[in-house]
């Protein structure tokens, strides 16, 4: 969302040779790297938290593709597998969300990388592979996925194992046969041998943290009943043979959807290690919402995603349970190209949610490019962080838009007392946050920043531990901090429909927002709001066109969105 600035409140993832060769190779190749350690984790109400001590521990991932025909990790073809661990750890992530497909455990398990790679006819991945990573060609597809596994590990790289699909392929349509059990590839109790091999692969492994039972549940088969049976059975297999682990579990229709538990909790036979998942992303509403109905799609969209899935972390007594859990928004993500504006609106839409509620997360996607993809060789991935060569980030702004949601900004224990809540500001559109200074603010890198309270629409925004109050000085002229904190100037007030704008008042009457001018500095410009639309319109010199933002203490950069403000959650 374009010039959007968050309110957000703090608190303080061939042959096979022979066996005894395969053994040696195995040895030689993975005994390097540092034995990583990690303590279990578990779950505290919404929280996922390291045994023992009760620590939060926060998930902020990247997926990493390793389900479609070739059953390998993507890019291990391109670049050596340290590399890419190393990679992983700099871009910021803490966690790798590896799928995998039920197939290579049940069927294929016996299949080489080698073997995988000829039956494809993926020549040109046969020569990197020999060139990058030339241990791999021997191994076994499952010895393989260890290998990547252990690799992460030794980077201090958690791991969450998605069980994506059965059939190995590129997921996922509505209709094929990897949807929902009892479809064409799914079958159930194949399902659950796999997921019990897996579980009872890696017991022990302290990077894998984390398991999870399915990917977007979804197709013409798809019914509540089915899920809570299977849903039931898949969490007591892993468990049951793996139960340091936490289990990951999905709803229905592509993972938006876990509404029917407001009625009927699921229920399990362990406690303090359920996590449930969702996905969203700008395609699963019409790009035109976003282009021209900004504020209001993303007001739309954001209740619904409460209503149908992040409602899992809050309490309520309207809900036949009011037990908390974790929820991990495992997949969501743009077109790092930057030619989809729709997308780069949906993401100032979605991080400001994300910073706001502190959601665990995994991006899609790491990989560059796949090996092969619905029948393209050598297939570009534009949602990737890293480019098709695997050389370099695709999109830098992509990354630091990241910078805040990657910080754990609450904890597992929160005073929600009105008079102890702070906020921090963020403006998602360049993933800056705002700090004082004397008496004028601006946004800067997101590892420090002021804090703010702001505890009445209409009132005052202090600045923490001051007597300084954000105060809004002319059209096109920076806000500062002053002693003034009575004067309408310095009374912000929400202003649009997604509740991610705030406005003062000059003289006149005039409504002043905040706007992202120049490099960090934070000017006011004169904005009115369309009152059967709820459009931004800006009414200042620069012939700005109609710009639309979702956020918390929002503010307007053209030729898009304003300010964000989240007055909701506490930071103690």
């Amino acid at each position: 969302m374009c010039g959007s600035i968050s309110l957000i409140s703090e608190v303080l993832c061939p042959e096979m040779q022979p066996k005894t060769l395969k053994i040696v190779l195995y040895t030689l190749f993975f005994l390097f790297p540092t034995l990583y350690h990690s303590l279990p984790l578990s779950t505290n109400s919404r929280w996922i938290i390291e045994e023992p001590g009760g620590n939060r521990k926060k998930l902020t991932c990247v997926n990493w593709a390793a389900h479609l025909q070739p059953m390998l990790p993507e890019g291990i073809e391109k670049k050596p597998l340290k590399y890419i661990a190393e990679q992983v750890g700099a871009m910021g992530f803490n966690c790798v969300r590896l799928t995998w497909a039920t197939y290579m455990f049940t069927r294929f398990s016996n299949r080489t990388v080698a073997e995988s790679l000829d039956q494809l006819g993926l020549k040109q991945a046969m020569v990197g592979m020999t060139q990058y990573n030339p241990l791999f060609l021997n191994l076994t597809l499952v010895d393989a996925q260890k290998a990547v596994v252990d690799e992460l590990g030794a980077h201090n790289i958690m791991v969450v194992l998605d069980n994506h699909v059965s059939l190995p392929k590129w997921c996922c349509s509505e209709n094929d046969g990897n949807g929902f059990f009892g479809d064409l590839y799914f079958d159930s109790n194949e399902w659950l041998l796999g997921l019990t091999m897996v579980a009872n692969r890696y017991k022990g492994n302290p990077a894998i943290v984390a398991m999870s039972l399915r990917n977007e549940l979804r197709g013409p088969h798809q019914n509540e009943t089915g899920w809570y049976k299977y849903i039931q059975e898949g969490a007591t297999a892993i468990h049951s043979e793996n139960p340091d682990v936490l289990v990951v579990v999905s709803g229905l229709s592509f993972e938006t959807n876990l509404s029917f538990l407001k009625e009927k909790p699921l229920e399990l036979n362990f406690s303090n290690k359920l996590v449930y998942e969702a996905h969203w992303y700008g395609f699963f509403n019409p790009k035109q919402k976003w282009l021209s109905e900004t504020n209001e799609e993303c007001a739309n969209v954001t209740e619904e995603f409460i209503k149908q899935s992040a409602f899992v972390m809050m309490s309520s007594t309207s809900r036949s349970s009011n037990n908390p859990a974790p929820l991990f928004l495992s997949e969501f993500g743009v077109d790092q190209r930057g030619v989809n504006e729709g997308d780069n609106r949906y993401l100032g839409c979605l991080l400001s949610i994300m910073a706001e509620r502190d959601i665990d997360w995994a991006l899609w996607a790491l990989q560059g490019s796949y090996m092969l993809r619905e029948g393209q060789v050598d297939s570009e991935e534009v949602y990737g962080m890293f480019d098709v060569n695997w050389d370099h980030l695709r999109n830098s702004t992509v990354q630091q838009r990241l910078q805040l949601i990657k910080q754990m900004t609450q904890g597992e224990l929160q005073n929600q007392m009105t008079e102890n809540i702070s906020f921090i500001m963020y403006h998602p559109q360049s993933g800056q946050c705002v700090q004082a200074a004397k008496d004028s603010f601006f946004t800067s890198d997101c590892q420090d920043w002021s804090f703010w309270a702001h505890h009445e629409d209409g009132g005052p925004i202090r600045l923490t531990d001051s007597s300084g109050c954000l105060t809004a000085v002319a059209d096109g002229v920076p806000a500062i901090i002053s002693d003034d904190c009575s004067s309408q100037k310095s009374m912000w007030k929400l202003v649009s429909s997604s509740k991610l704008h705030v406005a003062a008042q000059d003289e006149l009457g005039r409504r002043l927002s905040f706007w992202k001018r120049w490099l960090h500095i934070i000017v006011t410009f004169l904005a009115s709001i369309i009152a059967f639309t709820q459009h931004w319109i800006a009414e200042d010199t620069c012939r700005a066109k109609v710009r639309h933002l979702r956020g918390g203490m929002a503010w307007l950069d053209p030729p898009g969105p304003p300010f964000l403000y989240h007055p909701n959650v506490a930071y103690s």
